[in-house]
């Protein structure tokens, strides 16, 4: 089979186009036809290294897959690595149905950046109606979702921020109240005024450095901040357990996968949620591009360069 192959760790130019022998399914697993494969920024940094789990070469880089298994069903599924290839192997718990209304390309904008507004606003920050919401990187991935979300569940003000002019319209459109440019001087005024003069009470942040560090001081007591990235690859700077309790202010991090380890199938109910909220109409997912395999550098590129919006998706047919 054709697949996307990593044999030593960097940026984009050690994603090699390759064959590889057909993965063969063991008990519990199911083999995959995949229709299409997520992209997501966690790959940009599997592929040199700095993910929160340490690769392993060789590896096939990709986490999420759609597509059939041999007995026809159709579904989405969390790979754990291999997606970027045209048969993949997932754990048969990591795989879920696909309603016939829901298309490729949004079932996997929902798996992994969908489950992960899901928990920002349910698990993280447990959004109360009338909070305001700000959403970092809101015309990404899992920025636009959340500015939905936290919209259809009574959020009060919806602050996106976003690089572009054309990134913030689209955070807007998505109903969000304000946009803010993501390269102001001062990110802790430029919310605190968008937010009317009061300070917020919500942020979800993936930036990292000095974004993570004035969203904090923009919190208001009691507000909550989750951290979910680093797309800077800049760390914020240390926090003082002091300066909490000083401002009454919360820090939560998420990371996806620890879902698996609380009680009950919550990833399942969240992707049942998240589907009936697509078939109603309430929710969608940003189209942000369809790369074939042999422009995956290319995908990886404009990716790091935030040149992206939405979800982007993996054609391994070309």
């Amino acid at each position: 089979m054709r697949a996307i192959q990593i044999t030593e760790f960097g940026g984009p130019e050690v994603l090699k186009l390759t064959e590889l022998p057909d993965p063969v399914p063991g008990p519990g697993q199911l083999l995959v036809e995949v229709g299409r494969a997520g992209i997501n920024y966690a790959d940009t940094h599997q592929a040199e290294n700095t993910y929160l789990s340490e690769s392993t070469l060789p590896m096939v880089p990709g986490g999420e897959v759609v597509g059939r298994t041999p007995d026809g069903r159709r579904v989405v599924a969390l790979t754990g690595g291999g997606g970027y290839a045209e048969r993949a192997l997932v754990v048969e718990a990591m795989a879920w149905d696909v309603p016939d209304a829901v298309d490729d390309a949004t079932a996997l904008g929902l798996v992994v950046q969908g489950a992960t507004a899901w928990l920002l606003l349910r698990k993280s920050v447990h959004l109360e109606p009338g909070e305001s919401v700000v959403v970092h990187a809101a015309a990404g991935g899992v920025g636009t979702l959340a500015v939905q979300l936290a919209k259809a569940w009574g959020a009060g003000r919806i602050i996106a921020t976003a690089s572009s002019q054309e990134k913030r319209e689209l955070a807007l459109e998505l109903g969000a109240d304000v946009a803010v440019d993501a390269n102001a001087p001062d990110m802790k005024e430029a919310l605190i005024e968008a937010n009317g003069g009061k300070r917020v009470d919500i942020v979800l942040e993936m930036t990292g450095g000095s974004v993570t560090d004035q969203s904090l001081k923009a919190l208001a007591p009691f507000g909550r901040l989750a951290f979910y990235g680093m797309a800077s690859r800049t760390p914020p700077s240390p926090v003082q357990a002091g300066n909490l309790m000083a401002h009454s202010t919360t820090i939560a991090g998420m990371w996806l996968p620890h879902v698996f380890r609380l009680p009950g199938d919550v990833m399942g109910a969240a992707l049942t949620e998240l589907f009936g909220l697509v078939a109603d109409g309430t929710l969608r997912v940003v189209p942000g591009g369809e790369y074939g395999m042999s422009e995956v550098r290319q995908a990886h590129e404009d990716l790091r360069a935030r040149r992206t919006s939405g979800k982007l998706v993996l054609d391994p047919s070309r």
